[in-house]
């Protein structure tokens, strides 16, 4: 759909910051303790020792898996990018000895914890470090022009955080030439990853827009822990989340579900998340139906202007992710489209309330960290009466 394709280019964003430390004169809780220094770094190495006394667990995220050893974790991504064999990262505390790794393990990276500089792949990177208070590892980014975070992008506009793929392409030797401890990948594969492993960068592969559940995409807060250090924040982090989410579910009337039209078309098709997505998820658990939430797919449907018309062209409700800002925009761009009830009936709303000039959108930023708040937004969308004075956070009523 139109939100993946744009997010296509801001998902190659590497986001640089000022670094100051893991973690300075305020250690991590899951790196702290009895023998370590205040970054989390082991002064006195006991091979008796688990040096990870909290471990992350997961409950919705099926594409990673985190495993625990005394003074290393393993973290395997499952799918790093559609079709992609799996990957594995052995992660080990500072201060204690790199370890000797056979079998399946032999060729796996090796990365030193608490990480003091990260480039992220994806805006939606951006958040998850937020979210931890680990904001000051970021060191480098593809891009700029997408950031919605204000911290960030003061950053990378102050040239303290380097942009490293400003065209769309790799600068490989920019890359190389600040060192980053990991280049955190946006969950797709480029030639350019290859030769930055050749020369020693650690490529780790991000893929949490393979989830096919809301919060499965949050609880990847704990796959940036295990980088930072950070395992009890995130576990408190998603913790909440994922109270807020159920809460706003449980608040949704006992009622039939309300028919809404969702999407939009790019370039004559129109994208629309199949039943199995986690967009899907999210109508269902906001009381919405549509057409299309039997198919099995986890991805898109590409479908035409017709077929979507005849199906669902009577909804009331219209849940777009266009780059409108009025009506007027949208029959503008295609004069079909008010043929649409919910055009006709003032009733479209878009998922694009905070964005910059540059095309950034915050939905597709933060969005993904926080599925509370797009379910809240969409509740409050089809249940007004329920949700009463509600702040929204991504969606704003197109007039």
């Amino acid at each position: 759909m139109r939100a993946r394709l744009v997010a296509l280019s801001a998902t190659l964003l590497l986001i640089p910051a000022l670094l100051a430390g893991c973690g300075g004169d305020d250690p991590s809780p899951a790196a702290a303790g009895a023998g370590t220094d205040t970054r989390g770094c082991v002064s006195s190495f006991d091979e008796n020792t688990d040096y990870f006394p909290v471990h992350s667990t997961l409950e919705y995220a099926k594409n990673f898996t985190i495993t625990y050893e005394k003074a290393y974790q393993v973290v395997t991504v499952k799918e790093p990018y559609p079709d992609g064999k799996p990957e594995s990262y052995v992660l080990y505390r500072c201060g204690t000895p790199k370890p000797e790794l056979t079998g399946d393990l032999a060729d796996a990276p090796r990365v030193e914890t608490p990480i003091t500089s990260l480039y992220s792949g994806s805006t939606t990177h951006l958040p998850l470090l937020a979210d931890l208070g680990r904001l000051d590892v970021l060191t480098g980014v593809a891009t700029g022009t997408y950031v919605i975070n204000k911290e960030v992008r003061g950053l990378v506009d102050a040239g303290k955080v380097v942009e490293y793929a400003t065209n769309g392409q790799i600068d490989t030797e920019r890359v190389v030439t600040g060192a980053p401890d990991v280049l955190m990948t946006d969950g797709y594969d480029v030639p350019e990853f290859q030769k930055l492993r050749d020369a020693g960068v650690p490529v780790v592969a991000n893929a949490e827009w393979l989830e096919g559940d809301p919060l499965g995409r949050a609880e990847w807060v704990k796959f940036m822990a295990a980088f930072t250090g950070d395992e009890d924040k995130a576990t408190k982090a998603f913790d909440k989340i994922e109270a807020d989410y159920d809460a706003i579910a449980a608040k949704v009337p006992d009622e039939k579900a309300v028919p809404v039209l969702v999407g939009s078309m790019y370039q004559g098709t129109w994208y629309m998340p199949s039943g199995g997505s986690y967009v899907a998820k999210l109508l269902a658990d906001a009381g919405a139906s549509y057409p299309w939430a039997d198919s099995t797919d986890a991805g898109s449907l590409e479908l035409d202007f017709e077929t979507v018309f005849t199906k669902a062209g009577s909804a009331k409700i219209w849940l777009a992710d266009g780059e409108w800002k009025s009506l007027g925009d949208i029959t503008g761009e295609d004069a079909r489209y008010g043929q649409l009830t919910a055009v006709r009936d003032g009733q479209v709303w878009d998922n694009n309330l905070v964005t910059n000039a540059d095309g950034g959108n915050d939905y597709r930023e933060r969005g993904v960290a926080r599925p509370d708040l797009v379910l809240g937004d969409l509740a409050a969308i089809l249940h007004p009466d329920a949700f009463p004075n509600h702040t929204f956070a991504f969606y704003q009523q197109l007039k």
